[in-house]
């Protein structure tokens, strides 16, 4: 396996060493949180064994995994899922969020890219199933997925773009994870279908209005939802409110404060639509926030490269380097997983939502 590395920006060594302060702060149960005493949330815990697994940290990410087997609800209104945010002894937050517990699937796709091992992706198959059936429970007659449902079980009667944009993508993995152990869902493929329409066309009254965050500006093509041309001009669009020139990408547009996550998953969508050269740049930019310790400042404020919040290094920001950083490389076999989707099973093509059958 070819570790990720670009020479003459960061090397392999480097990545490893950054990889290493998401193990070392890997609890003993397989929990990662975002920094020590932190919380863990489910997605980003999935980016981190993510970003493990492309280092060669196969245990640790395998680790990871087995705690969202064991901590995944079995009954309830939460069946296939998991709680937002989870604390050493208990949860933070008890809600049920669509785009955290989808994510599961691009997680166990991307680690079967990585190591082959038909005997995990059988193990996670259940796991991955059940939070999908969770998930598509929550999508709305135009296509969009609900963000979340409450403890009790009670729905949030809005879609997110971002949250449904990622959504897609896990779509398309969970997809693929059935197509290769023989298990079709037909269902699942139409529900895609109808998501990435959506995701595509935005049409009025599908998503709560969050024109300020960075991420329903490019996660609509990091998602796969838009071909490579639509992709490139949906980004150049609005990259003068987004991109703060020669430090990466602002997490909202009216403050000029940058997050080497937005910034790393900003340049795989410029990737994805064609643009390397804006890609690297973007990437260069974010690893301004890497230390030499290998740990990975969040974000900065401009101007004066101001840590906020202050010192604060988390996980989740080592993870998106790295995956980035193997993204654009071109490393490892799950490399093409978030800028190369011709891997992914196709996204049928509909111009309006389509009933499900099943």
């Amino acid at each position: 396996m070819s570790l990720p590395e670009l020479p003459g920006l960061v090397s392999a060594d480097q990545l490893q060493l950054t990889a290493s302060t998401i193990a070392e702060w890997q609890l003993p149960n397989g929990m990662i949180p975002w920094f020590p005493g932190g919380h863990s949330a489910p997605w980003n815990h999935i980016e981190a064994a993510m970003a493990l697994a492309v280092t060669g940290n196969l245990d640790q990410a395998e680790a990871a995994y087995q705690w969202l087997i064991d901590t995944q609800h079995q009954e309830g209104p939460g069946k296939g899922g998991w709680h937002q945010y989870y604390l050493t002894d208990g949860i933070e937050d008890p809600k049920f969020d669509a785009n955290v517990i989808a994510y599961i699937a691009t997680g166990v796709w991307h680690h079967w890219l990585m190591t082959g091992d038909r005997g995990f992706l059988e193990t996670l198959w259940p796991t991955v199933e059940a939070a999908i059936t969770f998930v598509l429970q929550l999508q709305t007659p135009i296509g969009g997925i609900k963000w979340a449902r409450q403890a009790d079980g009670t729905a949030f009667d809005y879609a997110l773009l971002t949250g449904s944009s990622s959504i897609c993508h896990s779509l398309r993995c969970a997809v693929a994870v059935g197509e290769e152990l023989g298990h079709e869902r037909p269902g699942w493929e139409l529900s895609l279908a109808n998501l990435a329409h959506a995701v595509r066309t935005q049409p009025v009254g599908a998503f709560a209005p969050k024109e300020r965050w960075a991420m329903d500006w490019y996660y609509p093509v990091l998602s796969g939802a838009f071909d490579h041309a639509d992709g490139r001009a949906h980004l150049d669009r609005q990259a003068d409110k987004f991109i703060l020139a020669g430090h990466g990408v602002r997490c909202v547009s009216d403050q000029d404060w940058v997050t080497a996550a937005e910034t790393c998953e900003c340049a795989m969508a410029y990737q994805l639509a064609g643009d390397q050269s804006t890609a690297l740049k973007l990437f260069t930019e974010a690893l301004r926030l890497r230390q030499e310790s290998g740990h990975c400042l969040t974000g900065l404020v401009q101007p004066g490269n101001i840590s906020y919040p202050d010192q604060e290094c988390s996980t989740y920001t080592a993870a998106a380097i790295i995956l980035a950083a193997d993204a654009l490389s071109g490393s490892s076999p799950a490399s093409a997983l978030f800028v190369n989707h011709a891997g992914l099973p196709d996204i049928i093509e509909t111009q309006a939502p389509v009933p499900r059958s099943d």
